[in-house]
């Protein structure tokens, strides 16, 4: 059975996220991170509304020609607070597209793979690329075990039939022109290659397969989802916060700019085991201001020079 799945980023506006279920899409990869210090701003919305509908949930980060471990401390970090390392998640994604990157992309797959991995204990990763890159640059054979699964983007308009094979191909984007009831404009739709299921692409066990959702399903716990007329001060005195706690948490830059299905993390029992490192910030010094030490930080989150972290980078607090 092939199992149907959309990826999203900024450019990408959902409304509805019971709609897009409806369609029979099952799964969604989140644009989350891209270079060392960018933090895609719908990142949380659409984490949030993905989630909250049922949908197998994943991240994904666009690679740049940078230091890797500190792409993949700062992919690791967004994982982590968006909780995309639970078993029923999306294994996380790289996004080898970047120009810079092809001369030596083989080598940097490679060690990507392998610190995400030594990072946060997860073994199943996605690597995706487009059908140029497939046949003329990646080399899935020095770099793609049993548990790394391959993503083709070739837009045929023919889902599980992209022109391209090899072992480890489990997915294909099909077309970038996808129409889906819930999404305003075009995105990307993608498809499960014949031979994998969903099952397969998911970091654990699946959860319980959910009934039909209602027309607008309630969000997540500890979520609201943003209704015409809405601000973000008036969410947030309704909900005992303030709306510069609600921006920070959800990373919204623009306060004066939300939108309706939005989805929105409130203030809750949660938002506090994590810090978003803010410019001038050091380790020690968010230590200092959560009870713990430095050495317990850099531990726990798998830093391995304490003297380097930067803004936008998710700390998890104990």
């Amino acid at each position: 059975m092939t199992d149907y799945g959309i990826d999203l980023s900024h450019w990408n506006r959902v409304t509805d996220f019971g709609a897009v279920r409806g369609n029979g899409i099952s799964f969604a990869s989140v644009k989350l991170t891209e270079g060392v210090d960018y933090i895609d701003p719908a990142s949380v919305s659409h984490v949030n509304g993905a989630k909250g509908a049922g949908l197998h949930t994943g991240g994904y980060h666009f690679a740049r020609d940078v230091n890797i471990d500190a792409q993949v401390n700062h992919f690791a970090g967004q994982l982590r607070a968006r909780g995309l390392l639970d078993p029923a998640a999306l294994a996380p994604m790289l996004d080898m597209e970047h120009a810079d990157l092809r001369d030596n992309g083989n080598a940097f797959v490679a060690a990507f793979i392998n610190r995400l991995r030594a990072v946060t204990g997860i073994r199943k990763v996605l690597v995706y690329a487009n059908s140029d890159w497939w046949t003329h640059i990646l080399r899935p054979d020095e770099w793609a075990d049993g548990d790394v699964f391959l993503w083709i983007a070739r837009y045929n308009g023919k889902p599980g039939s992209p022109g391209w094979s090899h072992p480890r191909l489990a997915l294909h984007q099909h077309t970038d022109n996808g129409v889906v009831p819930g999404i305003p404009g075009k995105v990307d739709r993608d498809a499960t290659m014949p031979g994998y299921s969903l099952d397969q692409l998911t970091l654990g066990a699946a959860p319980a397969p959910a009934p039909n959702p209602a027309p607008n399903p309630a969000p997540a716990p500890n979520t609201y989802t943003v209704r015409s007329g809405d601000t973000l001060s008036a969410i947030a005195q309704r909900n005992g916060t303030t709306w510069q706690e609600l921006a920070r948490i959800n990373g919204i830059a623009d306060p004066n700019r939300i939108f309706p299905g939005q989805v929105l993390t409130l203030t809750g029992p949660q938002a506090g085991r994590f810090h978003t490192v803010r410019p001038g910030d050091t380790l020690s010094a968010i230590a200092q201001r959560n009870g713990t030490t430095s050495r317990e930080l850099a531990r726990i989150n798998a830093i391995a020079d304490p003297n380097r972290i930067f803004p936008g980078q998710v700390i998890r607090l104990p």
